[in-house]
């Protein structure tokens, strides 16, 4: 419990940013509803009535949807740096959880103790509540480590989580986009080594997936 791999989940921040929700942060495990509530849009006809009355919420809203539906399908390692930054900055004002997921020590594989956090995670993206929507799923590393190296180990963890989300929980696999980050944004800057850096972000990026367009 006390070696450097890990095999619980520390701790979990959901933050919906959205203007009217603040950010919640949970230790410990974190129930499937709370990521359900995490991730839930904002209401569809407080949004539309929104960007009905503000043409530059619509404009901005259609670039988006041509944005992520240019990445879907992509390979994660395909991702350039600035789509992997445009990506990034969607979570300004889109509703996103950071799930602080323990892998075994220099491997993508999930620790035994955190597979319960991905089985929530599961269960969310599956329920009716969150059908629809297309999430990106980032992975970042703390900082030991060269940058390359991270980097690749950070694709690697999208890629675990976004195979164990379609395999066992039957997600669409054009409905998750996965990234890799790295060192770059570390959640806890002043430790950078910190656990709390080795997270697993999740964002509703509010654009219809690929399974609700057919």
């Amino acid at each position: 419990m006390t070696s450097s791999v890990s095999i619980f989940v520390k701790a979990i921040t959901v933050g919906a940013a959205l203007s009217m929700t603040a950010g919640m942060a949970f230790a410990g495990d974190v129930s499937t509803s709370a990521i359900i509530n995490g991730l839930k849009p904002a209401d569809s006809t407080v949004m539309t009535r929104s960007l009905t009355m503000d043409p530059q919420k619509l404009e901005k809203k259609s670039r988006e949807t041509v944005f992520i539906n240019s990445v879907r399908n992509r390979p994660t390692r395909s991702l350039s740096s600035d789509e992997r930054e445009q990506l990034q900055s969607l979570t300004v004002d889109k509703p996103t959880i950071n799930l602080e997921i323990n892998f075994d020590y220099n491997s993508a594989s999930v620790s035994e103790g955190s597979m319960s956090a991905v089985q929530h995670l599961g269960e969310a993206l599956s329920d009716p509540q969150l059908r629809g929507s297309t999430f990106t799923v980032s992975g970042f590393t703390d900082a030991k480590g060269s940058e390359a190296y991270n980097q690749g180990l950070s694709e690697r963890r999208a890629d675990t989580i976004k195979r164990v989300l379609v395999e066992k929980y039957h997600i669409p696999a054009g409905d998750l986009i996965t990234a890799g980050y790295g060192k770059t944004h570390l959640k806890d800057e002043a430790n950078p080594e910190s656990a709390a850096n080795r997270r697993v972000q999740v964002l509703n990026t509010e654009v219809q997936s690929s399974t609700a367009q057919r």
